[in-house]
């Protein structure tokens, strides 16, 4: 019997019977292994690729603190719904990040203007209307200095301007009023052409005499005969003027008066 059964040996069916038990131990073996033994230890690096994860099989609890990096982040991957109530802070925000196209109409009320906010680069030409303005907030330091008193009484500072011509027969007399009246009469200082004084500073240029604060000031630029000016009846609403000499007298020049 072992003597035929040698005889049908063949290189061939020895080959092929190896390979069918090899075959079925493998089997075996993958069938037999107990839940759960397949381990880290026993993957190879690099085992596990995209298509061997199932879908929705990556869970946030398997996701290590501060994996998801920026540059992991595809575009368009956070949306409203992911980012939580109150996470975008202040902190959180880029430098000309907010951009006016990202504010919505009406957002921007009185109640979010920081004190001195709206500076006039802000303001749009013509802006600012007769209806904005509040009442009393056009005040005399806001005018030009183009624009005149417009008050009843003349302020601290300001100054008032004109001109007196006089003259006659020895003795001639004149009176100038004031546009606005002082709150009390000023000192009077009666000058020669070419004076000045401490308290009146000259004639500005020639068209713009000069003041101090309570002064009136009398600059002589023309006269004939000789003449003496003297001021005579000065008061908070204007002064008046006597010229005297020996025939034929007059005198011509400018004053101003600034109020106390």
């Amino acid at each position: 019997m072992l003597t035929a059964v040698r005889q049908r040996l063949t290189y061939s069916n020895v080959i092929a019977t190896m390979a069918l038990f090899i075959a079925l131990g493998g089997v075996a073996v993958a069938a037999g292994l107990p839940k759960n033994s397949v381990g880290p230890k026993q993957l190879k690096r690099g085992a596990v690729t995209t298509p061997k994860i199932r879908k929705k099989a990556v869970t946030s609890a398997k996701l290590a603190t501060g994996a998801v990096t920026i540059g992991k982040l595809g575009p368009n991957s956070v949306g409203p719904s992911n980012i939580g109530n109150g996470a975008i802070t202040s902190a959180k925000l880029g430098p000309s990040s907010v951009l006016a196209s990202a504010i919505k109409n009406g957002v921007v009320t009185t109640n979010k203007l920081s004190s001195e906010a709206v500076t006039t680069p802000k303001l749009a030409n013509e802006a600012v209307t007769t209806a904005k303005l509040g009442k009393g907030s056009v005040t005399a330091a806001k005018l030009s200095d183009e624009i005149g008193p417009i008050l009843a009484t003349l302020k601290p500072g300001q100054t008032l301007r004109g001109v007196f011509d006089v003259g006659g027969e020895k003795v001639a007399r004149g009176a100038v009023s004031f546009q606005f009246p002082l709150l009390a009469a000023p000192a009077v200082t009666v000058l020669k052409k070419g004076e000045t004084s401490a308290n009146c500073g000259g004639l500005g240029g020639g068209q713009t005499p000069q003041a101090t604060a309570g002064n009136l000031c009398i600059y002589t630029t023309e006269e004939s005969g000789s003449p003496t000016l003297t001021p005579e009846n000065n008061t908070r609403l204007g002064f008046g003027l006597e010229v005297k000499g020996a025939g034929e007298v007059s005198a011509y020049g400018q004053w101003a008066v600034t109020a106390p």
